[in-house]
C-alpha cells in the first residue's frame, strides 16, 4: 500500500513547486489524541506547536511489554499537516496561536514524484573476517588516530588502495592490567562491549549507506592480537596532543601496549568523510549556508527512508570535505534570487549512530533499532559541554511534548512517566533532528571566523527560520517538527532551488571498496565486498 503523503507549507502563500513535491512523501505523524495525562498540563501557558500536536510522536495503540511502552508502528501515514496561510502579506505565521494547524487532502497533490533514492537493503549476513593489527596496517601503510567517539577509537588508514576511517570497539576480552604509573596518571579504561550489543548501530549504518550525506559503510571485521608498532605510536601521539590542548583530560582508552593475543576488537570500516566540523575553520558565508542545508537535507531523506533520528549530532559527528572550488555567490547584486546554496564547494558527512534510532520502513510492524538511553541518565545530567543541553531537550520533549527543557536535576528517574506514559526511546520523534539542526545553526554562527558583514547578512536572511528553529523561543511561536519541515521552508524561501534539491549530496554517491587485505588473502586474490552504495549512472 502506498504511503499517505504529508506536507506542511510555511510563510507566504505560493503554488507548490517541484522541489516541494519532492519532499511531499516525507513522513509526518498524527495529531496526539488527548489523554488524561496530557490534560494535566492544560494549566501551563504552552501554546507552541510541540504541545498542540504530536507531530513528532507516533500515537495510535500503545503496546505494553514488561511494563515498558513500545512505540507502535503506523500502518497508514497521517493526513497532511499544513500551516494556515493567514496574513500572508507579512511573510510570517502571524496567527500561529491556537488553530494555525489544519489538514489538507492528499488528493490535492497531483502525482508527486518520489525521491530519487535507492531502496534500503536489509542487514547482510556476510561472514566476518578475523584479522591481525599487522593486516590492518602493514609496513608501508599509514594509520593515524584522529578521534575518540562514543565507545570507540577512530583511526584513518591510508594505502595504495585508498583511504578509510576505521572505528575500533573493544569486545569482551582480556588486556594487561594497568601499571602503577597508568593508575597514577588517571587512566580510565573504556568498558568492553558485547558484540550483540553493537548490532543496532551496524544495522543503521547499512540502512543509511545509500543516502547522500551519510558515511559510506564498507565492511566490518574482528581484529585480534597484540598491537603493531604504528598503532602504538599514533595512540601515544594522539594522547600527547590531547594533553597539550587540555592538561586535565583523562585517558579513556587503554594503551595498545596492553593488548594480548586474546584481545579482540570489532572494527567498522567507513569511507573517509573529511575533517570534523570542530576542526574546520569557517571563513566564508557560503560555508554557513551549505553546511546547514546539506545536513538538513540528509536528515530529511533519512527520516523518509528509515524514520531516522540521530540523537547525537554535535560538531564532532559531522565531517566537512572539499569536493570542488568555491564559487562567487554575488548575492548582493541579484538580491539572493539565484539562491544561497551550492557555492562553497563543500560536502558533509554525518557519522556515529551509537545513540540513533531507525527502523526498516519496508516491513510492517518493524521493531525499531534504538539504544535505550534510560540505562545511563548521566547523559542528561552532565553539564561538561554545550551539547549536553540538547540531550536534556530531547528527553524533556519525550516527557512533556513541548519545548521546555527540564534542568539536569530533573533527569534522575529512569523511565519517568510523561504525557504518554513511561518514556520510551523506541518512539519516533523527528523533532530531535530539529534540535540538532538548531545546535548546528548556533555552532556555525558562534564559530564563524569570516567578516562581520557576512555573518550579519546570514543572520538577517535566516532570522525568520531561526525563530521557528530556536528551542528557547516563546511559547506562542510555532516550530518545525522535523528536518523535512526545515527543508520545505528553505525551498519556499528560495535558498535551495529545485534542480539543486535533486543533486544534493551527489558527490558522495560513488561506491567504495574495503582497503584492508589480510596477508593470507594477498592483494588481488580476494573479492572484496563492495558497499551497497551504487555508482551514479
Amino acid at each position: 500500500m502506498p504511503r499517505t503523503i504529508a506536507t506542511r507549507n510555511y510563510g507566504k502563500s505560493s503554488k507548490r513547486t517541484k522541489a516541494e513535491r519532492l519532499f511531499a512523501q516525507l513522513p509526518q505523524s498524527p495529531i496526539r489524541t488527548a489523554t488524561a495525562a496530557s490534560s494535566t498540563m492544560d494549566d501551563d501557558p504552552v501554546k507552541c506547536i510541540t504541545q498542540q500536536l504530536a507531530t513528532i510522536r507516533i500515537e495510535e495503540k500503545t503496546e505494553e511489554r514488561d511494563g515498558v511502552r513500545k512505540s507502535p508502528r503506523k500502518k497508514a501515514k497521517a493526513a497532511p499537516l499544513v500551516v494556515d496561510d493567514r496574513n500572508i502579506a507579512s511573510g510570517k505565521w502571524e496567527e500561529a496561536k491556537g488553530d494555525f494547524i489544519r489538514r489538507r487532502s492528499v488528493d490535492a497533490i497531483p502525482n508527486p514524484p518520489p525521491l530519487d533514492e535507492p531502496t534500503i537493503e536489509s542487514h547482510r549476513s556476510t561472514p566476518i573476517r578475523t584479522l591481525s593489527w599487522d593486516d590492518v596496517c602493514p609496513p608501508g601503510d599509514r594509520i593515524v588516530k584522529i578521534a575518540e567517539a562514543s565507545y570507540a577509537e577512530v583511526y584513518r588508514v591510508t594505502n595504495e588502495r585508498g583511504t578509510s576511517i576505521i572505528k575500533v570497539i573493544r569486545l569482551e576480552s582480556p588486556i594487561k592490567p594497568k601499571t602503577k604509573a597508568q593508575i597514577k596518571s588517571g587512566l580510565v579504561d573504556e568498558e568492553p562491549h558485547a558484540e550483540d550489543g553493537l548490532n543496532g548501530e551496524l544495522q543503521i549504518s547499512e540502512w543509511l549507506a545509500d543516502i547522500p550525506g551519510f558515511v559510506v559503510y564498507k565492511e566490518k571485521y574482528v581484529v585480534q592480537g597484540k598491537t603493531s608498532r604504528q598503532l602504538l605510536e599514533t595512540h601515544q601521539a594522539f594522547q600527547k596532543r590531547m594533553k597539550r590542548q587540555d592538561p586535565g583530560r583523562a585517558q579513556f582508552y587503554p594503551s595498545p601496549s596492553r593488548y594480548l593475543d586474546e584481545t579482540k576488537f570489532l572494527v567498522v570500516e567507513l569511507g573517509d568523510a573529511g575533517v570534523a566540523l570542530e576542526d574546520w575553520p569557517l571563513t566564508d558565508e557560503t560555508e554557513l549556508w551549505d553546511i546547514f542545508l546539506l545536513e538538513a537535507v540528509a536528515l530529511a531523506r533519512a527520516e523518509e527512508m528509515a524514520m531516522f533520528e540521530h540523537r547525537d549530532l554535535h560538531e564532532g559527528n559531522l565531517c566537512v570535505k572539499r569536493v570542488g572550488p568555491r564559487r562567487e555567490a554575488g548575492w548582493e547584486a541579484d538580491g539572493g534570487t539565484a539562491g544561497f546554496f551550492g557555492y562553497s564547494g563543500l560536502d558533509i558527512t554525518i557519522l556515529d549512530y551509537g545513540l540513533s534510532r531507525a527502523e526498516d520502513v519496508s516491513v510492517d510492524d518493524a521493531t525499531p533499532v534504538a539504544l535505550d538511553l534510560e540505562r545511563d541518565l548521566g547523559l542528561f545530567t552532565s553539564t561538561h559541554a554545550s551539547q549536553c543541553n540538547v540531550y536534556r531537550q530531547m528527553r524533556s520533549f519525550l516527557l512533556r511534548a513541548d519545548r521546555r527543557c527540564i534542568p539536569p536535576e530533573g533527569h534522575k528517574t529512569p523511565y519517568a512517566r510523561g504525557v504518554d506514559g513511561p518514556i520510551s526511546w523506541d518512539a519516533y520523534a523527528p523533532y530531535t533532528n530539529v534540535l540538532w539542526l538548531a545546535y548546528l545553526f548556533a555552532y556555525l554562527v558562534d564559530n564563524f571566523q569570516g567578516g562581520r558583514k557576512q555573518l550579519a547578512r546570514f543572520r538577517r536572511k535566516t532570522s525568520e527560520m531561526w525563530s521557528y528553529l530556536d528551542p528557547e523561543a516563546d511559547d506562542d511561536v510555532p516550530c518545525f517538527g522535523s528536518a523535512a519541515d526545515v527543508v520545505c521552508f528553505a525551498v519556499e524561501s528560495g535558498w535551495l532551488r529545485q534542480e539543486q534539491l535533486l543533486g544534493v549530496g551527489s558527490s558522495m554517491l560513488d561506491r567504495e571498496d574495503s582497503i584492508i587485505v589480510s596477508r593470507e588473502e594477498g592483494d588481488g586474490r580476494v573479492s572484496l565486498r563492495r558497499s551497497s552504495r551504487k555508482r551514479e549512472e
